[in-house]
């Protein structure tokens, strides 16, 4: 008897010969799937999964066989997993605390991962200490968790300057010195834009307005984004890089010639349509790459009604 993951064609859980297989399971299902004891008897075949989380989202198949490889019957199940928490925040908000508490107990070989939607790493804490050298680059600075988590059991993650951008499920887990998972939760972060822009489609321009009171120097580097992650201008090394704009932008974007001095990062977008409605990011960057201004508007533009008179003879 075979469960599979349907999807990624992942063996999830194998009974042979009246006992479990366990080493022929993906690793991502070890110790999380469970079948009756008694299956031959009883006939059944029904899966456990433990800890669902959304990743598990999927359809599943059940196979049995024969001796000779021959299925003798076939069963899919289609598991939808609803994330229990939301937590909403507005964008430039200074930070926004997704939860996450436990009753295990923890100790020194204690493992506490969070990532993205992603799969990024977006916070690790292992051996007693945050281990910032593990983040994905664009969570770096950002994060923060309790410094005496093994006491308090609170694996709470703080994120600092939360953005359009970073919406989506957060997944906090806990393992064990075995890397055995002890603990799964998720969060769902909705995050607002900042500012809401409407203009009518057959304007000749809209403002998306962004001014910062960070020191601007020539290695500076200026991007704005969209929601779909085109990139629709930026400004890098005292001038504009029309060669990396998404070419749906191109010739259709401005901004200050002098922005370095003004702190004036406001975008100018030529001939809006119904199809420029959209969530636009700047993100402002140093020589480094660190991220030391963002923000978010959410341009809706509207399409023109015209009204037709036809001559009547």
């Amino acid at each position: 008897m075979e469960w599979r993951n349907v999807r990624d064609n992942r063996k999830v859980h194998v009974n042979q010969n009246g006992s479990d297989q366990p080493g022929q399971q993906d690793k991502i299902y070890r110790t999380r799937t469970r079948m009756d004891e008694n299956l031959l008897k009883t006939g059944d075949l029904s899966l456990i999964l433990r800890r669902p989380t959304d990743e598990d989202e999927n359809l599943y198949s059940c196979r049995v066989y024969n001796r000779k490889g021959d299925v003798l019957m076939e069963k899919q199940v289609w598991l939808k997993v609803k994330v229990p928490e939301q937590v909403e925040v507005e964008s430039g908000e200074e930070s926004v605390l997704l939860p996450c508490r436990t009753r295990e107990s923890l100790d020194g070989d204690t493992k506490v991962e969070w990532v993205d939607r992603d799969n990024r790493k977006v916070h690790m804490y292992q051996n007693g200490s945050d281990q910032s050298g593990e983040q994905h680059q664009y969570y770096r600075t950002r994060t923060r968790m309790d410094e005496n988590l093994l006491k308090t059991k609170d694996l709470s993650l703080t994120l600092r300057r939360p953005t359009y951008e970073d919406r989506g499920i957060f997944t906090c887990r806990v393992y064990s010195k075995d890397r055995v998972v002890l603990m799964v939760k998720q969060v769902n972060l909705w995050v607002k834009a900042q500012e809401q822009v409407e203009v009518e489609s057959g304007m000749e321009s809209v403002l998306l307005s962004c001014r910062t009171t960070e020191d601007l120097d020539g290695d500076v580097r200026v991007e704005w984004r969209d929601s779909r992650d085109k990139k629709v201008h930026v400004y890098q090394n005292g001038s504009d890089q029309p060669g990396e704009q998404d070419q749906f932008y191109r010739t259709r974007t401005k901004m200050d010639e002098n922005l370095l001095e003004n702190k004036d990062l406001s975008l100018t977008l030529r001939r809006p349509r119904e199809r420029d409605s959209n969530t636009y990011i700047c993100r402002v960057y140093s020589r480094d790459g660190d991220v030391l201004m963002e923000k978010d508007i959410q341009l809706q533009v509207k399409g023109q009604w015209f009204k037709c008179i036809f001559p009547i003879s």
